[in-house]
């Protein structure tokens, strides 16, 4: 069994809607990171908008700091994206929009595109949307590994999705799939709001997961870690357990004052992170 790296933290431009791109990428390498999970919102990587200039112009950007991309992680909750949606309208633009997010992430040399399966209507059965979901997913796993780029897939909050929202939705999910491209995020925060621990994802997963969005909770609101109370050294530990050697993400969403001052709520989580690990180490 292993004990996990700071060197596995990924920086990110979650909480950096509000400040440009290059003062994200400098923040991260003057943090000691070398690798950037890219949240893909206006203004900094917006899908539709990301032309071969704009994305040439990010990957100079990356270089230019010694940083790559660990992960493309589109929005899709907030935005109007759903691959289960029953409109068939937007179904078939958010096909299209994961589709262009898998040849960026081949342009940006990304080894992964973020995915999660959407929702359907609560008021229609939610088999349906899970159909439409499965189709989905399909055509874009196997079109990403056309272009050499591996997806993984995340659980939501029932909050946010009728379909996949705990370790065992996500497993029925991933058999219906069937793509050997397709991995598995564990999301804290979400794995909190189900009531689950690492070891549920351990069970049913093993060395498929491939991602980790490591964030505090209340137990929900992704937060820095100290400001909510889920056990971070309890995390870590099973995830050092797991042998697990893939990034891990601060998703910083759930105070306004992040966003105000970023740079200090990625330090915070970094010290907590540090801390953590130095006392699972002694």
């Amino acid at each position: 069994m292993g004990v996990l790296s700071l060197e596995q933290v990924s920086g990110s431009n979650f909480a950096y809607q509000h400040h440009t791109l290059e003062r994200c990428l400098d923040d991260m390498a003057q943090l000691g990171r070398s690798a950037v999970e890219l949240w893909g919102i206006a203004p900094h990587l917006h899908i539709p908008q990301a032309d071969s200039a704009h994305l040439r112009k990010v990957r100079g950007q990356l270089l230019e700091r010694g940083l790559s991309a660990s992960c493309l992680t589109p929005e899709q909750v907030a935005y109007p994206v759903n691959i289960a949606s029953g409109e068939e309208w937007l179904r078939d633009q958010s096909l299209q929009f994961f589709l262009r997010a898998a040849e960026v992430c081949s342009e940006l040399e990304s080894p992964l595109l973020f995915l999660t399966a959407g929702r359907g209507y609560e008021d229609q059965p939610a088999e349906v949307a899970w159909a439409r979901s499965v189709d989905a997913l399909r055509t874009i796993t196997q079109r990403a590994a056309e272009l050499g780029v591996g997806c993984v897939l995340e659980p939501l909050q029932r909050v946010e999705s009728n379909l996949v929202t705990d370790s065992g939705s996500l497993r029925l999910m991933l058999d219906d799939v069937g793509s050997s491209t397709l991995g598995v995020v564990i999301d804290t925060v979400a794995m909190a709001a189900a009531d689950e621990q690492i070891s549920h994802y351990a069970k049913a997963f093993g060395e498929s997961i491939r991602h980790v969005h490591l964030i505090d909770g209340a137990p929900t609101g992704h937060l820095a870690w100290g400001d909510g109370f889920l056990d971070l050294q309890e995390i870590l530990w099973e995830l050092g357990q797991l042998n697990y050697s893939g990034a891990l993400t601060f998703e910083l969403f759930g105070d306004g004052s992040y966003s105000l001052n970023p740079r200090a709520a990625v330090t915070q989580c970094l010290n907590a992170v540090h801390a953590s690990l130095a006392r699972i180490a002694s």
